[in-house]
């Protein structure tokens, strides 16, 4: 029973994962592009489900094979480059390559290739400390998943809340939209650049 405690609470620590800075930041910048609470809560599903994708995928193998190497900062610095990128891009629109990418944000493809990422830059770590809790190999897989929908919801959660300055209903104060897209990009722009320095610093140290 002391086995599966860790496994049964699995959801919840999903849940408030979902709710890390980094997260809360990202999902913030995905959503600003829709007027639609039910688009922007797709949206969360979809990051939820890359994010649970990468955690499973990465996670079984390095449990299964008891491989370490991942538990690298470089991911988590990939992740602040693509805040940047995000960030920026949201902020104009001005060149084709940046109307592209503006044009993939409103798929929800977007959102899942997102949370891919956050899903890579998080599993080592994540594996390590299961493995530390879980000794059985299919059950720390199963916690993985269980933690991975916990996840989907967290974030289903997040992104119906940060949708709303930007809905149908909020856009007759164009000042209000307007300021919480700036606010959005410049927080992205900045924890993106803090994310790389810290990591790359790291892996330098």
């Amino acid at each position: 029973m002391n086995t599966l405690l860790p496994v049964l609470f699995a959801s919840i620590i999903g849940i408030a994962h979902a709710f890390d800075a980094d997260h809360l930041i990202a999902v913030s910048n995905i959503v600003s592009k829709r007027d639609s609470i039910v688009l922007a809560m797709k949206d969360g599903i979809y990051w939820g489900l890359g994010h649970t994708t990468t955690i499973v995928i990465v996670g079984s193998f390095i449990i299964l094979s008891r491989a370490t190497f991942l538990d690298s900062g470089i991911f988590e610095a990939i992740v602040g480059a693509t805040l940047i990128i995000m960030g920026i891009t949201r902020l104009t629109n001005k060149n084709s390559y940046s109307r592209a990418i503006a044009s993939f944000r409103y798929k929800h493809g977007f959102a899942y290739t997102v949370g891919l990422i956050h899903g890579l830059a998080g599993s080592g770590a994540l594996v390590l400390l299961v493995m530390s809790e879980i000794k059985n190999a299919y059950l720390s897989i199963a916690y993985l998943i269980i933690f991975g929908i916990g996840s989907m919801l967290g974030m289903l959660i997040a992104a119906s809340l940060f949708s709303i300055p930007f809905t149908l209903r909020m856009k007759i104060n164009t000042v209000i939209k307007s300021i919480a897209i700036v606010t959005s990009s410049i927080i992205c722009i900045s924890y993106g650049g803090y994310m790389i320095y810290e990591n790359l610093i790291q892996l330098k140290s």
